[in-house]
């Protein structure tokens, strides 16, 4: 139940529609269309029902569309002959689960014809679609699994992030898998001298040269072994045994603030990471919102009107 909640949450976070209201608001379709939860939890449940793993994608994507041009659905438009779009772009190529979102979709339209979404947790609604959509800026304003804190403080702070929201948001991490490339260099070829990452745990680099092989571009892996399933506390236990996947995920232990919350939320009983991801979900969901006469409603999430 707690997944499909989750689950139900980020589509409806990733689609909200308006009518030419200022600004967001919790409740926002109480009114015109108040079956919007409801429809979108069972739609989901249909979807994870079958395809469990989906969880994670979902949660990625929404994240990729509020890096870029802020929270406007932008990540769903399709290329067009004139312009290449964010979902084009590489690090966008094995985004996935937009079949869950166009069923939500689709189910929305017949309800309540011209209307997209609403929340699980306490979610300001009422924005609307964005027109643009340009490869080169999902390419140029997401966060790699390269990337170090400096660079890391500095995207999430250019959206109104802090570094408590940066080291929260990373705890997505504890669902879903990722491809060995995006840190295979940890494993074979740190530093261009054919050398290990020394801030990887030497037992897990091992581990993972079994399954990632060099220049392996289709292996995955899951990010939380054992757990990757479910959403919970374990990736803080991997970030502080030296085994998070990423550099991204190493260099949280290279900063006071993160190195302290990773290592705060080892006790399961003392942990507000549940808390604390749906306050910097929420807030990341507010990013560049569109709403009054600004941007668009769309009836189909990845075709412009």
């Amino acid at each position: 139940m707690a997944t499909l909640k989750f689950l139900s949450f980020l589509i409806l976070q990733l689609f909200l529609i308006a009518n030419n209201c200022e600004s967001v608001e919790v409740g926002f379709y109480k009114k015109t269309c108040p079956n919007v939860e409801a429809i979108v939890k069972e739609t989901t449940k249909h979807y994870i029902s079958s395809a469990p793993t989906v969880v994670a994608p979902l949660l990625r994507m929404h994240f990729h569309d509020c890096f870029v041009r802020g929270c406007d659905g932008s990540v769903l438009l399709n290329s067009t002959k004139g312009n290449k779009a964010e979902k084009d772009a590489i690090p966008n190529q094995n985004l996935r689960g937009f079949q869950v979102i166009d069923a939500a979709k689709s189910a929305l339209e017949k309800e309540c014809p011209g209307i997209i979404n609403g929340p699980t947790w306490a979610v300001p609604l009422g924005r609307r679609d964005g027109r643009v959509s340009i490869l080169s800026e999902a390419s140029k304003n997401l966060p790699t699994p390269f990337d170090n804190f400096t660079t890391l403080k500095t995207t999430f702070g250019a959206l109104g992030l802090n570094v408590k929201d940066l080291v929260v948001l990373s705890g997505g991490h504890t669902i879903g898998m990722s491809h060995c490339f995006s840190f295979s260099s940890r494993l074979y070829n740190f530093t261009g001298k054919g050398d290990m990452d020394p801030n990887m745990d030497q037992n897990y680099i091992n581990h993972l040269k079994i399954k990632c092989k060099p220049g392996d571009v289709t292996t995955i892996v899951e990010m939380d072994p054992g757990s990757f399933k479910s959403f919970d506390i374990d990736y803080y236990s991997m970030v502080s045994k030296r085994r998070g996947s990423f550099t991204s995920d190493a260099t949280l232990l290279t900063n006071t603030q993160t190195k302290d919350y990773v290592l705060s939320q080892l006790n399961p009983h003392g942990s507000t990471f549940f808390k604390d991801f749906g306050e910097s979900v929420v807030k990341m969901g507010q990013i560049g919102v569109l709403n009054g006469n600004a941007g668009e409603i769309r009836k189909h999430c990845a075709f412009r009107n």
